[in-house]
């Protein structure tokens, strides 16, 4: 009997992820790929959109700040692994090896950053070279092996500023299997990682506006 309602729950469990895996597609991955970011914002053209023009995956994720961009900019050029981390779940990054440790503080022996320089994901991961450059404006990452652009814009709105996050990815080179892991398994972990960070650096960039304000 307990054979048979394992049987019965294992064989629920597969259905419900089946059913999910068909509807994340048609009914939620463009909201997963465009958190907290406008129409406007998702369609419009990017610095380093044409480092790779036709990507395989395509995220565009904004989030408003109550700071002007001066101040947002030190928390992001600081930002990669043994640097002052990703401001996401140091946790989960550090399960593979990723050596983030999520600073709080601007430091500044990582501000001197500079077209051509290039950060590693982790000892295994990407090496992504710094591409664009443009202080309180933009700031635009491409990895070594040309697959991956990591945009981010700055747009002041008065005292407040809209911090655009795109991601630009290339996986024709792997497998079906890869590809399907990648679209139903990663994007969903992409948006909870990357919703973290922009919430981060919101949170950071606040809090020092309003002690310099003070």
């Amino acid at each position: 009997m307990r054979k048979r309602i394992a049987g019965i729950a294992a064989g629920g469990a597969g259905l419900a992820a089946g059913i999910a895996a068909a509807a994340y597609p048609m009914l939620w991955r463009q909201q997963c790929m465009t958190w907290g970011a406008t129409a406007d914002e998702a369609a419009s053209k990017m610095p380093g959109d044409d480092l790779l023009p036709n990507p395989d995956m395509l995220s565009t994720r904004a989030i408003t700040i109550g700071a002007p961009p001066a101040v947002i900019w030190p928390w992001l050029v600081q930002m990669g692994s043994g640097r002052a981390g990703a401001y996401t779940y140091d946790w989960a990054e550090n399960l593979f090896g990723l050596n983030m440790h999520s600073a709080d503080s601007i430091l500044p022996q990582f501000q001197d950053l500079e077209v051509g320089d290039v950060l590693p994901v982790g000892s295994a991961g990407p090496r992504m070279r710094v591409e664009i450059l443009d202080p309180g404006a933009a700031f635009v990452l491409w990895s070594e092996d040309g697959n991956w652009v990591w945009a981010f814009a700055l747009h002041a709105e008065g005292d407040r500023t809209r911090l655009v996050s795109r991601n630009r990815i290339a996986t024709r080179a792997a497998s079906l299997a890869a590809r399907s892991f990648s679209r139903l398994v990663m994007e969903p972990v992409s948006l909870i990682m990357e919703r973290k960070m922009l919430l981060g650096i919101k949170e950071r960039a606040e809090r020092f506006a309003t002690v310099g304000a003070g």
